[in-house]
């Protein structure tokens, strides 16, 4: 994969969308780690501080020195015994309630409990979790407090990670932020961050690519598969298909070069896939390694 490292996105080992065992979690994990991922990308939401412990456990085990954590902050989480289970997309969570909080303390308390739950004494990259609602405080308040505790040693880097392109240009362009996290909008889908990486590129800005298969469309393109959280209409179902057809075409699975898209692009440094199983961790780590004849992206337009 030219351009970019593959890392692990970790909000399914949080029961995303379906229960994940423990022992399927630490399976998966030990599997990134052999096929050489070395990015482990995760966050409180994710299964109410479920991925944070499950990565936190299998961490224990390797050296600090060859791997890279990100975390996020805007999420408190309270201990809550009247929360089921299942909450907010996640299975099998902790009884905890997620609290909304961009405020300096509430970056700080984020953080310090993320150290609990991976077992960690600092955070490589700390990325403001989804503020569409919450500009002013998020750039007011949580960049400088994350900001102060990146000159204190507590953080490595700093950032902001959503899904939209708007705000996150406004970060990249009106605060001192590091990184960017885009997920599922530089694809070969839907191509509309591809001002924003450009940007990013141009002042410094590193980018973490997430959902580079658009919430599954571009892994396995086929009636009542998800765009984006939901079942994709049929127009871009017929775009999926047809560049799936494009792709086998030239021997080449969709999977691969939706991968390998958004690695090209110069500002991105690390392309995140979501696994929830080892066969899934193996399946990316051959897709960025997959061959792809240069004169496929024309096809591709």
């Amino acid at each position: 994969m030219k351009g970019a490292t593959l890392g692990l996105g970790c909000a399914g080992l949080g029961g995303l969308y379906e229960p994940v065992s423990e022992a399927a979690a630490q399976a998966t994990l030990e599997a990134a780690w052999a096929g050489g991922i070395r990015c482990f990308d995760t966050a409180p939401h994710y299964g109410a501080g479920l991925s944070e412990e499950r990565l936190g456990r299998f961490l224990r085990g390797v050296p600090r020195a060859e791997y890279t954590v990100s975390t996020k902050v805007g999420r408190l989480l309270v201990h809550d015994p009247d929360v089921p289970e299942y909450s907010d997309g996640f299975f099998g969570t902790p009884r905890r309630r997620r609290i909304l909080d961009y405020s300096g303390a509430g970056v700080r308390r984020s953080l310090e409990a993320s150290l609990c739950r991976l077992g960690l004494d600092r955070i490589d990259i700390a990325l403001v979790h989804d503020p569409d609602e919450h500009w002013e405080q998020a750039s007011g308040e949580a960049i400088p407090a994350l900001a102060d505790l990146r000159e204190q040693g507590v953080v490595g880097a700093i950032g902001a990670g959503m899904n939209q392109c708007a705000m996150l240009d406004r970060f990249v362009a009106e605060t001192d932020v590091d990184y960017v996290l885009l997920a599922g909008r530089y694809t070969l889908l839907d191509r509309s961050g591809g001002a924003l990486l450009d940007q990013c590129a141009k002042r410094g800005v590193l980018v973490l690519a997430g959902g580079v298969y658009n919430g599954g469309l571009l892994a396995d393109p086929r009636p009542g598969a998800h765009f984006d959280y939901v079942p994709a209409n049929a127009d871009i179902l017929a775009h999926a298909l047809r560049l799936r057809d494009a792709c086998a075409a030239r021997g080449v699975p969709l999977r691969a070069a939706a991968l390998q898209f958004a690695a090209a692009h110069r500002a991105v440094d690390t392309v995140l896939i979501g696994a929830r199983t080892p066969a899934e961790v193996s399946d990316a780590v051959a897709m960025a390694a997959f061959d792809i004849p240069d004169d496929l992206w024309e096809r591709l337009e």
